[in-house]
């Protein structure tokens, strides 16, 4: 459980200069790397659910790739899996989130041959430990696997893997702590403006809060959020399904493997986790509070891919299972970060449709760099700005899984 010390509620300070709307990574590793940065004023921290049992970060497969289409993603993920590699220089000696370094497999037919090839050259442009081996090569890595349909497969070799997602979040909430930092368990209900500024936050438990600069971090809600303050975002609740099996068959060598089809699975201590592409008629915008688990997906949908492409997951059940909520973006699958063009102090962290919790610690850093110090410094997140939105101008990633 998410350790939730420092939340309060009732708190009678009118005025902030930041507001956080969002708690759980996104909106902490703001928090976190503002005071990095140098920022003395006053930041509140609003989450409506602060033991985080719904919340997309807890709910996460928790893994952390290099294997994307464009660069700018790939370089987000390398912020953080540098920071996975002097965690307790960052956090303490204890800091541990439990990160095994498996690696990505990500498998091609045919078709998919040529995107994996030019994700492949976009990755090794960018230093990303990624090889390209075709299905005699994949057999012999990994005996288990069957390359059957399967063209080519890209290894990331090093710098992927997966990782506790609450432990992560502990992390970074805890590092708040004696940082002036006010914790605030609410529901934003209402973002007041005045022109192209927003003035103040309204809260579920009767506050108003004025606000110098307004971020939002708020996960799945973020469209509603935005649109409290008359604002478009094109950001949704799309539903995620992870089911948890046991196997006779423990494969120390097993990486996260991304079939084709889009399903995933991953080993888990002495279990495995998997769960991907949803059917086509059921994947659009979700109840952001349905989190009941779609369990004849596993038998129609996951179990078959499964058992064709490890033939020893052939004779398997779940045992439990979870649903959780993307906070995906329906113009490009990408990230919406850094302010509107008008309304100037209302800043996007949203849209990351599935790698939200690997890049937050980069996203944290480079808007904590924006509003300390006037421009990105460390990772230049100017190509995912609000812009392309208002113009309708995709700047896709392919590699959503």
């Amino acid at each position: 459980m998410i350790d939730t010390g420092g939340y309060r509620k009732g708190d009678k300070k009118v005025r902030y200069d930041i507001v956080i709307i969002g708690g759980a990574i996104v909106g902490s590793s703001i928090a976190y790397y503002l005071r990095e940065e140098g920022f003395s004023g006053s930041i509140a921290l609003i989450e409506r659910d602060p033991q985080f049992a719904h919340a997309a970060t807890t709910l996460s497969c928790a893994s952390i790739r290099q294997q994307f289409s464009i660069p700018q993603n790939i370089r987000l993920s390398q912020f953080t899996m540098k920071l996975f590699r002097r965690l307790k220089e960052e956090f303490g000696a204890d800091a541990d989130i439990g990160f095994r370094e498996g690696g990505f497999l990500i498998l091609a037919g045919k078709n998919g041959l040529p995107i994996l090839n030019a994700n492949h050259e976009a990755q090794v442009a960018e230093g990303a430990d990624i090889v390209l081996e075709d299905a005699e090569q994949l057999t012999q890595r990994f005996a288990w696997l069957s390359t059957e349909g399967i063209s080519a497969g890209a290894y990331g070799r090093s710098g992927e893997g997966w990782f506790d997602a609450h432990a992560m979040l502990t992390l970074f909430r805890k590092a708040l702590r004696g940082k002036n930092v006010d914790f605030m368990t609410a529901s934003v209900i209402g973002i007041e403006r005045q022109g192209h500024r927003v003035t103040s936050v309204r809260l579920d438990n009767g506050e108003t809060i004025e606000a110098g600069t307004v971020l939002n971090a708020a996960g799945p809600n973020a469209g509603k959020v935005a649109a409290l303050a008359g604002l478009a975002l094109p950001v949704e609740p799309r539903k995620r399904n992870v089911f948890v099996f046991e196997a006779r068959e423990k494969y120390a060598d097993m990486p996260l493997l991304v079939d084709p089809s889009g399903i995933y699975v991953r080993p888990e201590g002495p279990v495995y986790l998997t769960g991907g592409a949803e059917p086509e008629e059921g994947d659009g915008p979700a109840d952001p509070q349905d989190f009941e688990v779609d369990w004849p997906l596993f038998e129609e949908v996951i179990w078959p891919v499964l058992a064709t492409r490890i033939p020893a997951f052939e004779a398997i059940k779940p045992t439990r299972a979870w649903a959780g909520h993307y906070d995906y973006n329906t113009l490009d699958q990408n990230a919406v970060i850094g302010p509107h063009p008008q309304v100037k102090n209302f800043l996007f962290a949203n849209g990351f449709s599935g790698h939200g919790l690997q890049q937050a610690p980069a996203v944290g850093k480079a808007l904590a760099e924006l509003l300390v110090h006037g421009g990105y410094r460390t990772v230049d997140c100017s190509a995912f700005g609000y812009i392309r939105v208002a113009e309708g101008r995709a700047f896709r990633e392919l590699n959503v899984i």
